[in-house]
């Protein structure tokens, strides 16, 4: 998982959404108690949010240069599938790369 120092060479800031108690969100809520230290630690200086709102789908946002963003939805995914749709959002940023 090298791409995980990248995020901040890819990445503008990273979003997760989700609801604070809904079982759709559950995987999602413990991909971000897991991973987000390492995340923060490998990428110091990019923002990484995480907003909780009551009924709201899982997802995550990625915004890239010039205010491109992108969203990918995470209803009920595992860790793995997480961490993989993270990987592929990192990824789609280094062609935008200038």
């Amino acid at each position: 998982m090298a791409w995980r120092s990248q995020l901040s060479k890819n990445l503008k800031e990273l979003r997760f959404l989700f609801c604070q108690t809904s079982p759709a969100s559950a995987q999602t809520r413990e991909f971000v108690r897991k991973n987000y230290k390492d995340l923060k630690t490998l990428n110091p200086k990019l923002p990484i949010l995480i907003r909780e709102c009551s009924g709201t789908q899982p997802q995550l946002w990625a915004r890239y240069d010039m205010g491109v963003e992108r969203c990918v939805r995470l209803d009920g995914l595992p860790e793995a599938e997480i961490n993989k749709k993270l990987g592929e959002l990192v990824k789609a940023g280094e062609p935008m790369k200038a």
